[in-house]
């Protein structure tokens, strides 16, 4: 009669032990926000990785992932394209992206101040929201789920981009997109290009005979010409001057762009130059105020949106522009497809007294957008994983070229598209990225510095605008992220500072004389002061000193 009752107590240990090992191997304990146990987070100790394993590959069953996108103007949907649906069938993760409907600082404070989050968000690295979800302990460090879950997040990784993103507990909340580390600009920096151009419509320019519109005097004649000789496009009003959408805190095309057109400097002697107040760009935004004055400047300019300038932009309403060559793609494309001559090209716009040659901003270290995964991740080793498979090689040739012997194969010793893949991408876009989804529609990870090496040499009508950037090209990396931000004093003063820029803005521009120009400047200048910009200015200047050092343990 005793071996029913050994037979029962052995049964009774496995089923123990069996618990037991599924307990301990679904993540050491890792809990989720209803504090029940997350399943299938094994750490990388229990299955032995290494920095050389890829740990994505542990585990390829199908899981969800919700991914926040802070650009209302995404358009993309993941899984309809052949790209998104082959990185699915090889690691098992779908995505499901949320966009924000309207204003996507309303969208972002709403989900900060819930505290809850999806699983991963992507958002500018210069957005306060940022160091908000860092400060609320809203979003997971990428060094510890790596160390947990994920070694190989070291192989993959920039050192210096690493560096750059830790913050002052050691941690490391987010990882960028387009960024070039000083590595990168030893290896590719004859290559790499800038986006920032002044656009000009090709069939506009040469009929007038392709001015010189360097100086403010030939920068207005030829507003003025362009006007006269085409008073309308298809029966709509010509727009001389096109640029970014007015905001809260300014314009993009006149701040930043048309600074590094003047090549005002950064810094002088080490310390922080105060690029505002510099007499080229004070002289250039009264030339915009005289373009007004003389009716150079549509009211269009004043309350357009993207969607709306791209609508005009398709339209070839626009004579000349301050923008970024690789935000008029689609349009491009459709001007090129009706006329190869009515395109945009990049010439040599607004130039500082000295006529010197720009210094456009190149790809910095910083890059353009930082993504993180959220404290609410459903499922932590699945995240990094995925995270790094997406930042590695193989990530960036799956999500660049898409599917072997589909989109992609190596055609003459080259990994490059198929010949009709490549025709579409270069004639439609739109459709492109919905049929594809190769070549950067998905570029919330994009090595930018990677993936030079799958892309077909470039064509026009985007090759001029491209080449036209070449050896313009500068790094402006230690100049990033020392604006001040969050709640802090000087956040809030930098915050106040901006938004007042924002208001005096177009009261600059549609100043009636130079001597009401002054009035609104001097204004502006001590309200300026009022609200702490001595204060702010010492701030950037730390930022920027700690930035120099960061940087030259890479540049060494």
């Amino acid at each position: 009669m005793a071996k029913p009752k050994t037979k029962n107590f052995v049964m009774l240990l496995c089923a123990l032990l069996l618990v037991l090992s599924t307990a301990c191997s679904s993540g050491g304990g890792s809990k989720n926000q209803n504090g029940a146990q997350q399943q299938g987070e094994q750490s990388a100790e229990e299955v032995k990785l290494t920095e050389n394993d890829p740990g994505w590959k542990v585990d390829t069953s199908p899981i969800t992932f919700d991914w926040y996108i802070n650009f209302s103007w995404f358009p993309n949907k993941w899984g309809v394209d052949i790209t998104s649906q082959y990185v699915t069938e090889k690691t098992g993760v779908n995505v499901n992206f949320i966009v924000p409907a309207g204003n996507e600082a309303e969208k972002m404070n709403t989900m900060i101040a819930s505290g809850n989050l999806p699983d991963f968000i992507t958002l500018g690295w210069y957005e306060d929201a940022v160091k908000q979800m860092i400060e609320g302990d809203l979003v997971l460090p990428l060094n510890e789920l790596a160390d947990q879950y994920d070694p190989y997040f070291y192989k993959v990784t920039d050192p210096a981009k690493v560096s750059w993103y830790t913050q002052e507990d050691g941690n490391v909340y987010g990882y960028p997109n387009s960024s070039s580390s000083p590595e990168d600009y030893k290896k590719f920096g004859d290559n790499l290009t800038s986006t920032q151009t002044f656009l000009v419509r090709k069939d506009m320019y040469e009929a007038l005979g392709k001015p010189d519109m360097r100086t403010p005097e030939g920068f207005l004649k030829a507003l003025e010409d362009a006007k006269k000789m085409f008073p309308d496009i298809n029966g709509q009003p010509l727009i001389p001057l096109g640029m970014y959408d007015f905001h809260e805190k300014g314009n993009a095309s006149f701040e930043h762009y048309i600074q590094n057109f003047l090549a005002v400097p950064h810094e002088k002697d080490g310390k922080l130059n105060d690029r505002f107040t510099d007499p080229d760009y004070v002289n250039w935004l009264k030339t915009i105020r005289k373009a007004n004055e003389m009716g150079l400047l549509a009211k269009d300019v004043f309350i357009d949106k993207r969607p709306q300038m791209e609508e005009k932009i398709a339209q070839g309403r626009y004579f000349a522009m301050l923008y970024a060559r690789s935000d008029l793609a689609a349009q491009q494309n459709a001007l090129y497809a009706a006329d190869p001559n009515s395109v945009y090209i990049a010439i040599d716009g607004p130039a500082n007294s000295n006529l010197d040659q720009p210094t456009l901003a190149g790809p910095s270290i910083s890059g353009w957008t930082v993504t993180m995964i959220s404290k609410n991740v459903k499922d932590k080793a699945r995240a990094i994983r995925f995270l790094d498979y997406l930042i590695s090689e193989e990530g960036q040739r799956d999500t660049f070229l898409g599917k072997q012997g589909v989109t992609w194969d190596t055609i003459d010793g080259k990994d490059q598209f198929l010949p009709e893949v490549a025709d579409l991408r270069n004639n439609d876009r739109s459709s492109f990225d919905k049929k594809y989804g190769a070549s950067h529609t998905f570029w919330m990870l994009m090595d930018t510095n990677m993936t030079p090496a799958w892309e077909p040499p470039a064509v026009e009508p985007f090759k001029q605008m491209e080449d036209w950037t070449r050896g313009k090209t500068v790094s402006l990396s230690q100049y990033d992220q020392i604006d001040p931000v969050g709640n802090s004093e000087e956040g809030i003063m930098h915050t106040k500072i901006m938004q007042e820029w924002g208001k005096v803005l177009p009261k600059l521009l549609l100043a009636e004389s130079d001597e009401e120009f002054d009035k609104i400047w001097e204004a502006y200048l001590k309200k300026r002061d009022e609200l702490g910009f001595a204060k702010v200015q010492e701030y950037k200047q730390k930022k920027f000193e700690e930035n120099v050092k960061k940087l030259a343990e890479f540049i060494e």
